[in-house]
C-alpha cells in the first residue's frame, strides 16, 4: 500500500503523474478507444452496470429512434394544425396547447425509455428473448407512423 508522501511499500519516490480526472477529453477519449470491461467481471454479475460500453448499433439504433421520435413530434403537430385529431388520450390535451409541452414529454419519454432498454439490451426475457430486439421493434415502429404521417399529409395536401 503506498505510503502517504508518494513513497510505495519499497520506500522509491512514487512519480508524480496529473490527475487523470482532471481532463474530460481525454476522459472521454479513453473511455470510448480503451474500455475496460466489455462485459460482466463474473459470471454471477447480472446488473445493467456490470458493463461499461455497449455495442455502436445500440447507439446507431437509439439516435435513429430519436430521430424519428422528433420527427413524428412535428408531423404530429403539423397534422392536428391541418385538422386531424390526435388518438392518443394522454397526449391530446398536450397537443391542444402550444405544442411545447407535447414535444417535451415525447421526447423526454422516449429519451428514457431508449436508454433504459440500451442498458439492458444484453438481458433476456420471456424465455430468452433479448432486451435489445425491443429496440429493433420501436425502430420499426416509427418507421412506419412516420410514414404512415407523410402520407397523411400528403393526402391533406391534395
Amino acid at each position: 500500500m503506498p505510503q502517504a508522501g508518494g513513497e510505495n511499500g519499497s520506500g522509491q519516490q512514487r512519480q508524480s503523474t496529473a490527475d487523470r480526472r482532471t481532463s474530460i477529453l481525454h476522459a472521454l477519449w479513453r473511455s470510448s478507444f480503451a474500455r475496460r470491461r466489455l462485459g460482466p467481471r463474473r459470471d454471477t454479475d447480472s446488473h445493467p452496470a456490470a458493463t461499461d460500453w455497449f455495442s455502436p448499433q445500440w447507439l446507431a439504433t437509439a439516435i435513429l429512434i430519436l430521430l424519428l421520435s422528433s420527427a413524428d413530434a412535428l408531423l404530429t403537430l403539423e397534422l392536428v394544425s391541418r385538422g386531424a385529431t390526435e388518438i392518443n388520450p394522454f397526449m391530446d390535451p398536450l397537443v391542444r396547447g402550444s405544442g411545447h409541452g407535447f414535444a417535451y414529454w415525447k421526447l423526454g419519454l422516449t429519451a428514457f425509455g431508449v436508454v433504459i432498454l440500451t442498458m439492458l439490451a444484453r438481458f433476456r426475457i420471456l424465455g430468452g428473448i433479448a432486451v435489445g430486439n425491443i429496440l429493433y421493434v420501436v425502430l420499426c415502429g416509427y418507421l412506419v407512423l412516420v410514414g404512415y404521417e407523410l402520407w397523411l399529409l400528403g393526402k391533406l395536401a391534395s
